[in-house]
């Protein structure tokens, strides 16, 4: 299959550019696979569609203040961006520009944080080692800002909105954006409907949101991502598929992590490690049964990942509808339910 297989239109005045306030008032579009109906909605809407029993499965990580404004020796400025923690103080990161990022290259951010390049992987990744007192996060949440992505131009206001309301374990250099829209009191609703909430966690790396190069996409290799998928989520996973109840993944961080431990039954194993899942038709789920997601890039792995639940025809037919309705797309767009 063709990576232009998953090319579409979208006009630049879609990519939305600021979070939608507050966070469930955001547009759903809802698609019935069965029935290839689509309804559309506002995002709180979503209580008519779930129901007693389904477990609806959120990705905890949060994201840290990755972008780091750094200088060289000489002055010269260059942009660094955390992509994967390796060691206590060692890092796999982005630069820019490379050029001035030899090996052995030292740079400093301030006066409580530098850094050294003690290696260039062959993709042009740097590894690199930081050199500060005290605890890496306190200095990190003081030196670095949100790594939003490149298509959104507006200044975020409040940082607090590229994370979501039950992020807990620092990690993530984006943000997993389907979960944005929840808001405290949407998933108290739910719970008092009886909707179970599981949480997994898979720390985002950029490698997710890469564009795919090559013209096979069977031949796109994924950047690794640590995840974790604790013994009473795997439980209660496993009891809804016995019981014959849905798992509705939030976020396809969510999808990822719980096809990266399942069984052919679709039930789950609880553990923890590094996953190069690569999710594309004609691949079935094993466990997801339903996904809420956001609008994603044109020829991206994400997109390939969504056309899993039915097809690369219908969920190209599903995004020509959202552009013609005027959704939002990207990280601060609107959502899809896909059931």
């Amino acid at each position: 299959m063709k990576t232009s297989d998953f090319y579409y239109d979208l006009p630049q005045e879609l990519i939305a550019q600021t979070p939608a306030e507050p966070r469930d008032s955001s547009r759903l579009l809802v698609y019935h696979r069965d029935t290839k109906q689509i309804e559309h909605k506002i995002f709180r809407d979503i209580c008519e569609y779930l129901r007693a029993g389904d477990v609806l499965v959120v990705n905890r990580t949060k994201v840290l203040p990755a972008r780091l404004a750094a200088r060289t020796q000489n002055g010269g400025a260059v942009e660094v961006l955390l992509h994967k923690r390796l060691r206590l103080d060692e890092w796999e990161v982005l630069v820019r520009p490379g050029r001035k990022c030899k090996k052995g290259t030292r740079l400093t951010v301030n006066d409580e944080l530098s850094l050294e390049v003690t290696d260039v992987t062959e993709t042009g990744e740097r590894i690199v080692k930081f050199e500060y007192s005290g605890a890496f996060e306190d200095v990190l949440s003081r030196a670095g800002s949100m790594p939003l992505p490149p298509y959104i131009h507006e200044k975020l206001k409040d940082p607090d909105r590229y994370q979501t309301v039950y992020c807990k374990e620092n990690g993530s250099a984006a943000a997993p954006t389907a979960g944005l829209h929840f808001t405290e009191e949407l998933l108290k609703k739910l719970r008092s409907m009886g909707v179970e909430i599981a949480e997994v966690l898979l720390h985002v790396g950029l490698g997710t949101f890469r564009p795919v190069k090559c013209e096979n996409i069977e031949d796109h290799v994924m950047h690794g991502e640590y995840y974790e998928v604790s013994e009473e989520t795997a439980q209660t996973v496993n009891r809804a598929k016995r019981e014959g109840r849905r798992i509705v993944a939030v976020g396809t961080t969510s999808v990822r992590t719980l096809e990266t431990v399942a069984n052919a039954d679709g039930t789950v194993n609880a553990g923890k490690g590094e996953t190069h899942i690569f999710l594309y038709p004609p691949y079935q789920m094993k466990c997801v049964d339903a996904l809420v997601t956001n609008f994603h890039l044109p020829e991206s792995t994400l997109l390939m990942l969504v056309s899993c639940l039915c097809s690369r025809e219908e969920i190209l037919r599903v995004y020509g509808v959202a552009v013609e309705e005027r959704y939002r797309f990207f990280s601060f767009g609107d959502a899809m339910l896909v059931l």
